[in-house]
């Protein structure tokens, strides 16, 4: 073999040499790699876990049934007194708020609304005696006007929604029963147009009396765009 074969000879096994040991070299990256990223899987699929086992208990205490209010014996009561007053189906719902303080509410048709008004404030057991707020709410099907009444000698509170139909919003007046209603009803006729039959003075309270429109309503639409 001459010197210039050997030279190539050796050139080849060099190369050959060189080859397998970037080969080696690549499969032992590939190997760390699928190892890092496994381990890298295990530790997420293990905080998962972690914390779905965490969560569990609070989800399991979230479904428990909850605790009866302590408002309920009274609405229940309330409940039995107006369908023996007033009738049957005087109310469409009665429910505890527990977000607003375990709050006793009903929900009636607005014709059976001053006949109730009435007995809840002249009902001894019950005294109603101060209207604390009303407010209108227009729930694009229908139309709500919500009471919250209080009686200074019960120390008892109670919420009524009084529905009403959206093309012809109407609910008796009970300025009458309560003075707080005055003013709260023409605001509420102001802005979301609710009719009160039986207001002494119904009237604009808020929009000037040439306002077309009532703002507070879903399907207002003002007529300059601007303001």
């Amino acid at each position: 073999m001459t010197e210039k074969e050997k030279q190539t000879t050796s050139s080849a096994t060099n190369a050959n040499e060189a080859g397998e040991t970037k080969d080696k070299k690549q499969e032992k990256e590939v190997e760390t790699s699928t190892t890092a990223a496994q381990e890298k899987a295990k530790k997420v699929a293990a905080a998962k876990a972690r914390v779905a086992s965490n969560r569990s208990p609070r989800k399991a205490k979230e479904e428990e049934p909850l605790e009866p209010s302590p408002k309920q014996p009274f609405l229940d009561d309330l409940v039995e007194k107006i369908k023996k007053k007033i009738g049957e189906n005087c109310i469409e719902n009665a429910f505890i708020n527990r977000p607003n303080d375990h709050l006793p509410t009903l929900i009636i048709n607005s014709s059976n609304w001053f006949e109730l008004a009435q007995y809840l404030k002249e009902e001894e057991t019950l005294s109603f005696d101060y209207l604390r707020n009303l407010t209108g709410v227009d729930y694009e099907e229908h139309m709500e006007v919500v009471y919250h009444l209080y009686s200074f000698s019960h120390k008892h509170d109670l919420c009524v929604r009084v529905r009403t139909d959206r093309e012809q919003p109407s609910v008796p007046s009970t300025v009458s029963l309560w003075a707080t209603a005055n003013w709260n009803e023409r605001e509420v006729y102001d802005l979301l147009g609710i009719d009160f039959p039986g207001h002494p003075d119904l009237r604009r309270i808020m929009m000037p009396d040439d306002w077309v429109g009532h703002p507070l309503r879903k399907d207002y639409e003002p007529l300059d765009k601007e303001i």
